[in-house]
Order: structure tokens, then C-alpha cells, then sequence
């Protein structure tokens, strides 16, 4: 098999806990260099690792043949695009762009260079995304009419990464994983209305959002917030047929935090099960479908071979950027937003 060398900008929390081990485990692609400002860091890792400190020494590399983008999100479309002219395929970490103009400019881009741009939207491989999906497909739950998602923490202190300040705040941080999510399982909403916030004390930027979707019959309430003391709740699904109530984040985050690597045999492993309630109250536990993160870069892979289609299309990504700018909008006009085609 042909091996795609990969090259990482960024070794950051994105770049450290998710890109890095998932691409040192996945057949057929080797990390071949990060680009970094931290070599100590990296180094502590992976202590062979080809260390680069700047972004143009793999641009300039004709072995490399993905770039992977764990940058922070005002750098993403200027970098794919340098590295889309260069002829590089070109993974993204959400978000895609800051602006869905930016976006379609790196889409456009890719397009014209006959390259790939994947933007890395991990938590449709969630354990419990995987088992709410399953629930749906074999239509255990009936016409979903009341979708909930919810990404709670309990931070009442103000960050002080980057992230924490940039002017979209959680909404922009977790969003585009809700927000893909949703789509992936209702497709595509009419309206949105959202009510975006700072509710810490010396907040800087939104550490509160609860947007809702509407559809012709359900409703998709996303909500993020890191004032809940009590933040459990994952997802709330109400259907014609029955209830799925689920409790816990994804384990596959922490798990690499920790140190397991996405090839050992307790990794995606959700051990808190959510419940399906019947509409006659009898009530079941359900078993979690294993949490998979390394699919994404097996479908890179495989596409980069020609051997499957993006699981992530760029219209998929460009989707996400549309509800995530609507979503600020109706929050700063008060009102519900319109969405064309919905």
C-alpha cells in the first residue's frame, strides 16, 4: 500500500490529543514532520519526530502529501490555502474558517487544484452519536420531534487560552460539533434562532449559547454553557416511538489525555449506557456502539487513494459554517433567522 506522509501544524490540545495519535495509528499514513513553536513539547512526545518551526519547510517538502491544520481558527484558510497551491491535500480542525466566505474561498480552492480539504468533524464518531444514529436507522425511536444536545461544563472561571477570547466564544469553540451532528441526523433546518451570551463575571467573550433549529415538525435545541454544576446530560431524544436519554461525554478525548492510544482495546469504550424509554414507560438500557476518531483518517486515507468518498464533504463543512453564522446573527438582531433551502 502506498504510504501518505503527513506533515501537522500545530501541537497544541488539537493537534497533541487528537491529530497526532490518530494519524500515528492509521495504516497506510505516517506523520512525518510537525511544525511547531514548542520542539520541547513535541520532542516529549515523539522524541524522532522531524521537527519544523516553520509552516513553509513542508510546503516546500514534495514528500508530503496531506497537511494537517491544528491551528488556531484565524490562521485556517490563509494556510490551506498556501498549502492547497502547493499541492497539498489538506485536513482542517473545526472550525472550518472564521468566515463561511473564507471557507468557500479554501472549497473553491481545492476544487480548481484538484486537492481534498477534509475539515475534522471527530464527533460524528462519538460512542453514543454512533448508538443514538444506530436507535434511529432501525427506527427504534419513531419520527424524532425534540432533538437535544447539550456540551455543559462547570468553568466559573474566565480562560485564558486563545480560544477563550476569540470573539465566537464556545459557540465557536463546540458549536460546529452540535451543529454537525444535527445536520447529520435531520438534515437541514428552516430557521434558527439563538440566544448567545457572557455570563461569567469577567467573561471575554460568549461562554453561553442555546441555539434552536426548527424544522417543519421537530426541534433541535443545541446548548453549551460552562456555568452548570450538574453537567451530565448529553442527549435528550424525543420520537414518535420512544425516548433516548443519554448522560456523559465521549470518552475518546480523555482517554488520549490519559495516554491510551486510539489502537488499544479499551479506547471508544463509553461505559455509561443511555436509557430507551418506550411510549408505554418501560424503560432499557442501550449499549454503546464503540467510539471510533481513527475512521476519520481512514476515509482520508482511503480518498486520498481513490478509494471511497469523503465522509466529511466540503459541502457538509460549508453547512455547519452557515448555521453557526446564523446563529450569531439571530443572537445579535433577537430574532429568528430564515435559512434558504431549509
Amino acid at each position: 500500500m502506498h504510504c501518505i506522509r503527513a506533515a501537522l501544524i500545530g501541537y497544541g490540545l488539537a493537534g497533541k490529543v487528537f491529530h497526532a495519535p490518530l494519524l500515528q495509528v492509521t495504516d497506510g499514513v505516517e506523520l512525518a514532520a510537525v511544525v511547531s513553536s514548542d520542539p520541547a513539547k513535541v520532542h516529549g512526545d515523539w522524541p524522532d519526530m522531524r521537527f519544523e518551526a516553520e509552516f513553509e519547510a513542508v510546503l516546500a517538502d514534495p514528500t508530503i502529501e496531506l497537511v494537517v491544520l491544528a491551528t488556531p481558527d484565524h490562521l485556517h484558510a490563509q494556510q490551506a490555502l498556501s498549502a492547497l497551491e502547493a499541492g497539498k491535500h489538506v485536513v482542517i480542525d473545526k472550525p472550518f474558517a472564521v468566515t463561511i466566505a473564507d471557507a468557500r474561498k479554501v472549497t473553491e480552492t481545492a476544487e480548481r487544484c484538484d486537492r481534498h480539504v477534509f475539515v475534522f468533524h471527530n464527533r460524528r464518531w462519538d460512542a453514543d452519536f454512533l448508538t443514538l444514529q444506530s436507535l434511529v436507522g432501525a427506527g427504534e425511536l419513531g419520527e424524532i420531534v425534540h432533538f437535544e444536545s447539550h456540551f455543559d461544563r462547570m468553568r466559573p472561571e474566565a480562560g485564558q487560552r486563545w480560544k477563550d477570547k476569540r470573539s465566537g466564544g464556545v459557540w465557536q469553540d463546540l458549536g460546529p460539533h452540535l451543529i454537525d451532528q444535527a445536520l447529520h441526523l435531520l438534515g437541514k433546518p428552516e430557521a434558527i434562532w439563538a440566544d448567545i451570551a457572557v455570563q461569567k463575571p469577567d467573561g471575554h467573550a460568549p461562554d453561553f449559547a442555546h441555539v434552536v433549529l426548527r424544522y417543519a415538525k421537530a426541534r433541535a435545541i443545541l446548548h453549551i454553557s460552562q456555568l452548570v454544576p450538574d453537567h451530565r446530560l448529553r442527549f435528550a431524544v424525543h420520537g414518535t416511538k420512544a425516548s433516548y436519554v443519554k448522560h456523559g461525554l465521549d470518552v475518546q478525548e480523555e482517554q488520549s489525555k490519559s495516554g491510551i492510544a486510539p489502537h488499544e482495546s479499551v479506547w471508544g469504550i463509553d461505559p455509561e449506557l443511555g436509557l430507551l424509554t418506550n411510549a408505554d414507560g418501560y424503560a432499557r438500557p442501550v449499549p454503546n456502539h464503540r467510539g471510533r476518531y481513527q475512521a476519520f483518517y481512514e476515509n482520508v486515507r482511503d480518498c486520498l487513494l481513490n478509494k471511497a468518498s469523503p465522509a466529511v464533504p466540503a459541502r457538509h463543512a460549508i453547512a455547519v459554517m452557515e448555521i453557526l453564522e446564523a446563529a450569531q446573527e439571530s443572537a445579535r438582531e433577537r430574532r429568528e433567522i430564515a435559512l434558504s433551502g431549509g
